[in-house]
């Protein structure tokens, strides 16, 4: 009986600390950036926590064009002049886990996390 106790006790109290790690970890960002790539080069920065209305606009390239759709939180690829149209089937994103990327056109949209804390570290700060 004491046994299954402990391990009741150790296991929510590693659930609470986890809990409070991650709301930590949680709160350190502030916004939430796309940046849209034309061969290489950033040509619009758009923060999509900021961002509270939804429009369109469109990116053309040598090759074509791509019409990006923005809404609060999250952005996507909506139309594209490109035979394979896999930027149109990745759908939204809001999180800096894969890019939209259109490889025909040349247009990359990478979402980037900004962070609150300073970029100073214990040495420089």
């Amino acid at each position: 009986m004491k046994s299954t106790r402990f391990w009741v006790i150790l296991i929510a109290g590693l659930l609470v600390i986890s809990g409070v790690f991650t709301a930590l970890v949680a709160g350190q960002t502030s916004g939430t950036m796309a940046n849209i790539y034309l061969d290489g080069k950033c040509i619009r920065s758009i923060d999509l926590s900021q961002s509270d209305d939804s429009y369109e606009f469109t990116v053309d390239s040598p090759t074509g064009s791509n019409t990006i759709q923005v809404e609060p939180g999250r952005i996507c690829v909506s139309c594209a002049e490109c035979p394979d149209q896999i930027c149109v089937r990745q759908g939204w994103i809001s999180a800096s886990v894969m890019p939209i990327v259109c490889l025909p056109n040349r247009l990359v949209i990478q979402i980037e996390e900004q962070s609150k804390q300073s970029e100073l570290d214990g040495v420089a700060g």
